[in-house]
């Protein structure tokens, strides 16, 4: 099973959504890798899915590239004058594919990043035939990316198996306690449970999503 995560925006907690997944997925005795396409920046994100996977993989196998400009993939691309090769992207997913049972794959920032001019973060998504994931903050503006982002998702012909919201249980205000509610009722994928780090296995509804997705 692989599985790609997206977020509504970026700063959304994609990597720790993924990080507790490939912990509880090892904890039930599964091989399983994260994988980061991409780092702009610092390499933080990789090397917390790393750390979260099995043992045997390097960062460079769960992070093909990394740009040190701490913005979008094209921008950093075009200040370093890079070229982000897509083929070595896939060629590096398929080869963690061979390696483990579960990829777990976080993508950069939001749905819609663009990698090239031309080519998004959604298309990589595509590239992978991959079900995705989509993650939100539980704030004010959370319905309106939700939406647009699982519809996206949706339009491109891709499986949406779900959309978890981080910090749904914060009640600073009006958007913060009715999101979570909402989102029940405007969108036609489940609202899945957050990974907390309490939790020792997985929850009902996420391995109901796994089994869904495996089949």
């Amino acid at each position: 099973m692989s599985l790609f995560i997206t977020g509504t925006d970026t700063g959304v907690g994609k990597t720790y959504t993924a990080a507790r997944l490939l912990h509880l997925l090892r904890a039930s005795g599964a091989s399983c890798a994260g994988m980061k396409p991409m780092c702009c920046g610092d390499r933080r994100d990789a090397e917390l899915l790393l750390a979260a996977g099995s043992d045997g993989l390097t960062i460079d196998d769960v992070n093909p590239v990394w740009l040190k400009t701490p913005a979008a993939p094209l921008v950093g691309s075009l200040m370093e004058k890079v070229d982000i090769d897509i083929e070595h992207i896939l060629a590096a997913f398929h080869s963690l594919q061979n390696r483990v049972e579960h990829v777990i794959v976080e993508g950069t920032g939001g749905w819609m990043v663009p990698i090239h001019r031309d080519y998004f973060v959604s298309d990589l998504a595509g590239a992978m035939k991959l079900p995705v994931l989509a993650v939100a903050h539980n704030r004010l503006g959370c319905l309106n990316h939700a939406v647009l982002t699982v519809q996206n998702i949706l339009g491109r012909g891709l499986r949406c198996v779900g959309l978890v919201l981080n910090n749904a249980q914060e009640t600073g205000g009006i958007a913060a306690v009715t999101n979570a509610d909402i989102l029940e009722k405007i969108l036609d994928v489940p609202l899945l449970c957050e990974l907390g780090e309490n939790l020792t296995e997985l929850p009902a509804d996420w391995r109901f999503m796994l089994d869904s997705t495996i089949g």
